[in-house]
């Protein structure tokens, strides 16, 4: 008999027939195949290894060579975890590079002290009973153990994991190591390049002396505004990476134009104006999806729904949905902020102007989005504010 679970009874299953593991390899394998989140990856790799086994719960866990941890971002009913290397079965598993059953975790010797302090010191306070353990290490391509799999409890009446257990775990393993390791570099890759858009975002702004909390502050409102749109979180986020890049175009203006504390003539303005098509000429020729849409958030951010922005004079929905977003993002930061030309505005008076620019300058239904969301606009400016990014680098908040 299984023991309760604080979730629910363990219900009996049956190991699943050849045509039953194949239709959940398959399955599985085609969803790995179009993920592109490493967390979601990661979840469907634990799924996976669940049904393969027949388990309670599967973990898969990856080592953090950095900080020589392990660690767990995703986990079948317990919360994110992070352990020192060697720490745990995993940690044994993973260091000799050989796979652990345990029967029941109560009466096994061999791993008695490990289990004591971990597994069961668990159930006892969650109430949960651990029996059947099984870690498999899993490699990437040059054979290099990257992480293991541990699945917990089996559902079938044996409660015990079998040889054939070890093999199906094994193949899941051999599966996920390939893929962990690619989605791992792409992740990477894609962070290097948020890392530098982010950065070059930062440039432009600090040559018309802006902190680089204003192109933070603006990539969060275009996320938070695409979502309340209906965007997708990859949609979403894909904005909110390019949109620091929206005035990158600022670095070719001259210094006596960018940083005029007073106003600027019509001629002194076409040349201001001219940061949307360098901005766009810098970036159109990427392939890169995410310099793809920075390249129209540069050229498209200071159009107006009514045809009067510029540099192109487009209106309505002719202007693509991510200059629109970042439009209203970055004119709500710029005017809330004190810039060497201006002092900063009052919320009310913001407000206000987006009411009457509703359907002039702005997307009407960008600025619903945006009052829909305006406390959570509010918190994103307040935790990103220029006082709070001095204290920072003041050592003031950790």
């Amino acid at each position: 008999m299984h023991e309760a679970d604080p979730f629910g009874t363990l219900k009996i299953k049956k190991n699943l027939e050849p045509e039953e593991m194949l239709l959940v390899i398959f399955d599985y394998a085609a969803k790995i195949a179009n993920e592109r989140r490493l967390d979601h990856l990661i979840m469907l790799m634990a799924d996976m290894g669940r049904e393969m086994v027949v388990s309670d719960r599967c973990t898969v866990w990856l080592i953090d060579k950095q900080n020589n941890e392990l660690y767990s971002t995703v986990a079948h009913g317990v919360p994110q975890l992070r352990l020192p290397r060697d720490a745990g079965l995993v940690g044994h598993s993973i260091t000799t590079g050989q796979p652990i059953f345990i029967e029941d975790a109560y009466v096994n010797t061999e791993f008695k002290d490990v289990l004591e302090s971990g597994a069961i010191a668990m159930d006892l306070k969650t109430g949960y009973r651990t029996k059947a353990l099984m870690v498999i290490p899993f490699r990437n391509n040059e054979g290099e153990i990257m992480g293991a799999y541990q699945a917990v409890n089996k559902l079938t009446v044996e409660e015990q994991f079998s040889k054939k257990d070890l093999e199906h775990l094994t193949l899941a393993a051999s599966y996920a190591g390939k893929s962990l390791e690619s989605a791992l570099l792409s992740n990477e890759i894609e962070e290097t390049q948020k890392e530098i858009i982010f950065t070059m975002g930062e440039i432009g702004e600090s040559r018309s002396k802006e902190t680089g909390n204003h192109v933070k502050r603006v990539a969060e409102y275009s996320y938070i505004l695409a979502k309340q749109l209906g965007m997708s979180h990859e949609e979403a986020e894909l904005l909110k990476i390019a949109s620091p890049m929206h005035d990158i175009g600022k670095v070719a203006i001259p210094d006596s134009v960018l940083k005029k504390p007073g106003k600027l003539t019509d001629e002194e303005f076409d040349i201001m104006k001219a940061h949307t098509n360098i901005g766009y000429g810098l970036l159109k020729n990427s392939s890169r999806r995410i310099l793809k849409t920075a390249a129209i958030v540069a050229h498209q951010h200071h159009e107006k729904w009514n045809g009067r922005g510029y540099p192109q004079g487009i209106q309505g929905e002719e202007i693509h949905i991510y200059g629109r977003i970042t439009a209203i993002a970055d004119v709500f930061d710029a005017l809330g902020s004190e810039r060497v030309y201006k002092q900063a505005w009052e919320l009310d008076r913001i407000l206000n102007l987006f009411k009457e620019e509703r359907g002039q300058h702005f997307d009407p239904m960008v600025v619903d989005a945006f009052m829909a969301q305006l406390p959570e606009i509010l918190k994103v400016r307040e935790l990103y504010s220029d006082a709070a990014l001095a204290e920072k680098d003041k050592g003031g908040i950790a």
